[in-house]
């Protein structure tokens, strides 16, 4: 066999490991800003629940952004409910009670993992290789959740 044909099966096969574990770093990826969004979702809905405990007046404006599904597209509906729960929880509490600023902290912190599991699979899901292979299979890209649109 020529060395030619040698190197040339191990350049591919070189190439192929990569692809599988590139593919497989993408995979575990997704996996992990899926599990990062479902934190921020309970995290955000623990912060309604408590809300609705402590002033039932804003039950139904809490009730509201629960009811909201946080998933990839629908970002802008749910950071508009929770502004609105926001501004409905400023004007009842002057002082926010500890348990509620608790949840508003666990937000912080969710929101903060589920972005850098964004920021790593869209770096790893952008660059021209993986595109070219498209080791990215049919998962959408996935999009920031701007807490910024939510006074916390």
């Amino acid at each position: 066999m020529p060395i030619e044909v040698v190197i040339a099966l191990a350049v591919l096969l070189i190439l192929g490991m990569w692809a599988l574990y590139t593919a497989q770093r993408l995979n575990s990826l997704h996996i992990r800003t899926d599990a990062a969004l479902a934190q921020l979702e309970a995290t955000l809905d623990r912060r309604a629940a408590v809300v609705s405990a402590l002033a039932p007046e804003l039950e139904g404006i809490a009730a509201r952004a629960e009811a909201t599904e946080l998933a990839q597209g629908s970002f802008d509906e749910r950071a508009t409910r929770e502004r609105e729960l926001s501004a409905a929880i400023a004007q009842r509490f002057e002082a926010r009670p500890a348990v509620l600023a608790d949840a508003e902290g666990r937000i912080h912190l969710a929101h903060r993992f589920y972005n850098e599991a964004v920021s790593d699979t869209r770096a790893l899901r952008l660059r021209p290789a993986v595109k070219l292979l498209r080791l990215g299979g049919t998962a959408k890209l996935p999009e920031y959740f701007e807490l910024s649109q939510i006074e916390v």
